[in-house]
């Protein structure tokens, strides 16, 4: 009987948090992290909030449980990219700029919890290790040892698809706020930065 109550307890248990964590997911993709209140998250969850913090202690908690669920599926699908031999370097650059704003549209704090998490462990999000060995990297290497692109470090490519996609993302409550440009404006706007930003590298990869 009581390997039976155990059970059933270790069920509600995984239950709640379960309810809980997706009360949460919910939240932080439509309000963000400072957008999203506790008390928001229990009555979503339908639960109290003395047992939101039995379970997670704090919001912080949940950010980052939240966080990581979804880090480790963008990386999943970054890997799954470079590492495709049936796509040029091009095409591979515009499903790498797709794909990360298509995630920070959906996660705009996300970029925020990737540099502070580099910050406690450089080694934790393994951007360098997936990128360097990658089927990507043999096609630039390859690109640059025949003259189809300049000569440069490979990383560089990397940077501007990083920097060109993140970057505005992690200044959007200043731009915002001193251009005046809503939600929705700067949605379209980085809607249209996917065809461009491809087109910006593309450019810088010419040999002059």
């Amino acid at each position: 009987m009581k390997d039976v109550k155990a059970k059933k307890l270790s069920k509600t248990d995984t239950s709640t948090e379960e309810k809980i964590i997706g009360a949460a997911r919910k939240l932080f993709m439509q309000k963000g992290f400072e957008g999203t209140k506790t008390r928001d998250i229990a009555n979503e969850a339908g639960i109290n909030l003395a047992l939101l913090n039995y379970y997670f202690r704090s919001k912080e908690n949940l950010f980052e449980i939240i966080m990581k669920e979804n880090m480790g599926q963008f990386m999943q699908v970054i890997s799954e990219i470079v590492n495709n031999e049936e796509t040029s370097i091009q095409e591979k650059i515009e499903l790498l700029v797709n794909n990360y704003i298509t995630m920070l549209m959906r996660l705009p704090d996300m970029p925020l919890f990737v540099m502070n998490n580099i910050k406690k462990d450089p080694d934790r999000i393994e951007m360098r290790q997936r990128f360097m060995g990658s089927h990507f990297m043999k096609q630039i290497q390859t690109a640059i040892k025949s003259g189809e692109i300049a000569p440069m470090n490979p990383m560089n490519m990397m940077l501007n698809i990083v920097g060109l996609t993140i970057f505005p993302f992690v200044a959007r409550p200043m731009f915002q706020s001193t251009s005046g440009m809503t939600q929705e404006q700067f949605n379209a706007l980085m809607t249209e930065r996917k065809k461009l930003i491809p087109k910006w590298i593309a450019a810088m990869l010419k040999v002059k």
